[in-house]
């Protein structure tokens, strides 16, 4: 497998205190010292720019980035990496790590718009803060409209950053174009994947078809498919390295969405660090509900499709437990337990169609296990 000696470039991040990463586990570690270089250089143009912009928006955004989830977009950028024979020193694959990091900050921060969802991580998401901040200061004017706008431009701001990294970065190596390609592409299926997610709510829609087409757009190919392409980019990997990277990568990114759908109809607050039963309360479309719309109507459950279509403009606490209950009698629940399974199965498998080594191939099925809450099956991983 061909591997390409990486660029050095300002703010590689070596690893940082921790000395030169050398698995995915350590890549994600190092990150955070990239992530830091960048968020400083940042804040402090910020500074120059305007004082009240730098303290309300800017620093805003750096600490929401720096309040640490899993780094699983990182440890992926690693893994592809490692599985086109990536070799020496890493500092670009960390630098485009840090990149997604900054683009999932966007992500997240929108999509809590779009949710008026009140927490993120375990605290007030970028909004609701916002929020607080405008009834502190007696500002003028409904917090909301103040909020949401404060925090569209926030959101924006990460975009920004992560793609003034990921360009940085990509200028610095033999490999722009690809790069740039794979960005590019990543970007547009997140638009299009949040259009579909509040479409689909607009409209009602509750098709299993397009369920699917929403976790793969919104989340799939951002958190896994797209991250293995762009480490695997980095090494100079060849059509059929990057074609078994892109199969793997979406299996393993549903298998994380489809466990995310769980967690957001029975994951508990403390886990999840989001409110327990969001995605009910907002009857959202997941592969969860519409596994579950599909079985009662199968079955003629009149009751139990009812219960899943609440009308009132709020949905209950009752409600929330009835939705609950029927996602469990009819096996819905069940159901997504063994499709995640499956996919993170085919995920480890077509990973080893890249020809990566064993320790490569352990690295991924731990990063798997991380994003999809299982560990895959790697029966037949080397057929």
């Amino acid at each position: 497998m061909p591997g390409t000696r990486t660029t050095r470039a300002r703010g590689d991040g070596r690893a940082g205190r921790g000395g030169t990463p050398r698995t995915a586990r350590d890549a994600t570690a190092a990150v955070e010292a990239v992530l830091a270089e960048h968020l400083d250089a940042r804040l402090h143009e910020a500074r120059e720019v305007d004082r009240v912009y730098a303290r309300d928006v800017a620093d805003r955004v750096a600490a929401f980035t720096r309040r640490r989830g899993k780094r699983l977009r990182a440890a992926f950028v690693w893994c592809g990496w490692r599985a086109a024979g990536g070799t020496g020193d890493p500092g670009t694959v960390l630098r485009v790590g840090a990149a997604l990091e900054l683009l999932q900050a966007c992500a997240l921060v929108h999509d809590d718009v779009m949710d008026e969802s009140p927490m993120r991580r375990g605290a007030p998401s970028v909004q609701a803060d916002f929020a607080l901040m405008h009834g502190t200061a007696r500002m003028r004017g409904a917090p909301e409209r103040f909020s949401t706008a404060a925090a569209v431009l926030a959101g924006d701001l990460a975009l920004v950053w992560a793609d003034d990294l990921l360009a940085e970065t990509a200028f610095g190596t033999p490999h722009t174009a690809p790069l740039l390609a794979e960005w590019r592409a990543m970007r547009g299926e997140m638009v299009a994947g949040q259009y579909r997610d509040v479409h689909a709510q607009a409209t009602g829609a509750s098709g299993v078809d397009e369920a699917v087409t929403i976790a793969a757009l919104k989340s799939a190919l951002y958190t896994v498919e797209r991250p293995l392409a762009l480490g695997a980019v980095l090494a100079g990997a060849d059509a059929a390295v990057l074609d078994a990277l892109h199969s793997a990568g979406r299996c393993a990114g549903l298998a994380f969405q489809l466990r995310d759908d769980l967690l957001g109809a029975f994951g508990e607050s403390a886990v999840t660090g989001k409110p327990a039963g969001e995605d009910l309360r907002g009857r959202r479309l997941t592969y969860l509900f519409a596994v579950a719309s599909s079985l009662a109507e199968e079955a003629g459950d009149e009751e139990a499709v009812e219960a899943l279509r609440p009308e009132g403009p709020v949905v209950t606490d009752e409600e929330v437990a009835r939705m609950r209950a029927v996602m469990e009698r009819t096996g819905a629940r069940a159901a997504v337990e063994a499709k995640i399974g499956d996919l993170a199965a085919m995920s480890v498998r077509h990973f080893a169609a890249t020809g990566a080594d064993r320790a490569a191939r352990e690295e991924f099925a731990a990063s798997v296990e991380m994003a999809a809450g299982t560990a895959p099956d790697r029966a037949g991983e080397d057929a």
